[in-house]
């Protein structure tokens, strides 16, 4: 095929998720002049992960959720990871503020609403770790208007369904940042992609699946078929990003790139009940997080969010766990069979064999019935009726395997960019917090993959006034957090009580 020049790009983005979309939106603020084209394999962007009804929608901040804060075998809670996903997410808040600022995206009432955020424990053991929780996170300054009670007028005053019909000698607790939010991530997505596709040299192309990778000179060789026409094409491209959500693990397979060798996938798929009966939805305003049962991986933590999407409030609980081999919710059952390779069927096996909890716990979610999946919920909300509940199937996670010295391999909970030395091709694989973060992730990836122009005046003084402060420093400076988040929170008008 002949290249013509509309056949050849500074930049391919494989995926019209919110990694994809952030990353060329930040990418053509720094660089105006560079060519751009987004393939999305759906008829539209955001109808994946980024989908409002396919993830939490939590504004991940550290606030409510117990997995960030580990106990150790002293019994001194580890607060590090809190802290350090608290500073990306104000990242994410002030990307948001600065696009919502200079008019690229509009109000922001349409994807971000403060919701409270709560941590709800029962028992003796649990109240003893949300307390001890409490105090390690309020010493630092970006949990100082965290509340903590054992008190339950006052848990029913912050979060009216969880009391009535409880046992009232089960010992309770509970934390509250009132500062939390809600985000819906696919209209975030949608308005990021509407507005590189005003700008010139940038385009979304969707019904586009990407069949092969090939290393072309200093660049790549996508190939591309539209998936209605049938019809093929080339692009050339000096950089390629695999942000393809579950898609992402056999794109980077198809790169042959040795830092994608090893890596493995495994698919976890997520329901939720829902209830829109709006007597009950105008009963609860928070997300409320609760501990994994024993044994369970973090991904299993139950919660019971208010969710605001399209403006209209629904109440969301779960998730549940399901398991299928297909890496995107609209997948093929032979995704999972077709990413094995021999060199990550030794890790693959290796977390098999160390996983046996979680193979039991999937295969124990799986068989549930409606009745049990209505139990788990009563633990949080007594008085639930089946009748204001239904199920809804969430989006597929696809979580890491990598290669691992002392086990073989490791099932890894979170995300992990993956990049080639030269800088050239970058995928980005696993799930939460993902989406929270997406700015910090791309922020590293720019870093990493444009080491040159990153350094470069005009780069630095464009990441200077978009970010008027990083996370490092967010996490370090008390004043210049305060500051920053004050000035994101008005733009974001999370600083007047949603409707």
């Amino acid at each position: 095929m002949a290249h013509n020049d509309s056949q050849s790009v500074d930049v391919v983005l494989v995926g019209a998720g919110i990694m994809s979309a952030t990353l060329g939106v930040l990418l053509k603020e720094l660089n105006p002049g560079i060519t751009l084209e987004v393939v999305e394999l759906r008829e539209s962007g955001a109808v994946e992960s980024s989908n409002p009804w396919n993830n939490a929608g939590t504004g991940h901040a550290a606030l409510c959720e117990l997995n960030y804060t580990p106990e150790g075998a002293d019994g001194s809670i580890d607060i590090k990871k809190s802290v350090s996903i608290n500073a990306q997410f104000e990242e994410s808040k002030q990307f948001w503020a600065y696009l919502i600022e200079k008019g690229a995206i509009n109000s922001p009432k349409s994807f971000i609403n403060p919701v409270p955020h709560m941590s709800f424990v029962r028992g003796n053991s649990g109240a003893a770790f949300l307390k001890k929780r409490f105090e390690a996170l309020r010493q630092h300054h970006a949990f100082k208007s965290m509340e903590y009670t054992e008190d339950r007028a006052t848990i029913a005053e912050w979060a009216p369904l969880l009391i009535p019909g409880r046992d009232t000698s089960e010992p309770l607790a509970m934390t509250r940042v009132q500062a939390g939010t809600d985000v819906n991530f696919g209209a975030v997505t949608q308005q990021m992609l509407d507005y590189l596709v005003t700008q010139p040299n940038a385009k979304v192309t969707c019904n586009q699946k990407v069949t092969d990778l090939k290393r072309d000179g200093q660049g790549w060789l996508v190939s591309i078929k539209d998936t209605r026409s049938g019809a093929t094409r080339q692009l050339k491209s000096k950089f390629v990003f695999l942000g393809a959500g579950g898609g992402a693990l056999p794109l980077l397979q198809l790169s042959g790139i040795p830092e994608g060798k090893g890596f493995g996938g495994f698919p976890v798929s997520g329901q939720w009940l829902r209830c829109d009966n709006p007597e009950v939805v105008a009963k609860h305003q928070a997300k409320v997080y609760s501990q994994a049962a024993v044994g369970s991986p973090p991904m299993s933590v139950p919660h019971l969010d208010t969710r605001v999407v399209d403006g209209k409030k629904s109440l969301l609980f779960g998730p549940y766990a399901g398991f299928t081999t297909k890496f995107l919710k609209h997948g093929s059952f032979l995704d999972l069979p077709l990413s094995v390779r021999p060199n990550n069927l030794g890790p693959m096996l290796a977390v098999a064999r160390d996983n046996m909890d979680l193979t039991r716990y999937l295969i124990k979610e799986v068989m549930q019935s409606e009745a049990q999946r209505l139990e788990t919920l009563r633990g949080f909300y007594p008085e639930a009726k089946a009748e204001d509940w239904r199920l809804e199937v969430a989006g597929q996670r696809v979580q890491i395997i990598k290669k691992d010295a002392k086990n073989g391999g490791i099932l890894q909970f979170g995300t992990e960019l993956v990049a080639a030395q030269d800088g050239t091709i970058a995928a980005l694989l696993g799930a939460s917090p993902g989406a929270s973060v997406t700015v910090s992730i791309m922020l590293d990836l720019v870093r990493r993959c444009f080491p040159e122009q990153a350094k470069s005046e005009e780069w630095r003084s464009k990441l200077d006034e978009i970010f008027p402060a990083m996370a490092d420093v967010l996490s370090k400076d008390a004043e210049r957090y305060r500051e920053v988040q004050a000035q994101s929170n008005q733009r974001l008008q999370l600083d007047t009580p949603s409707a």
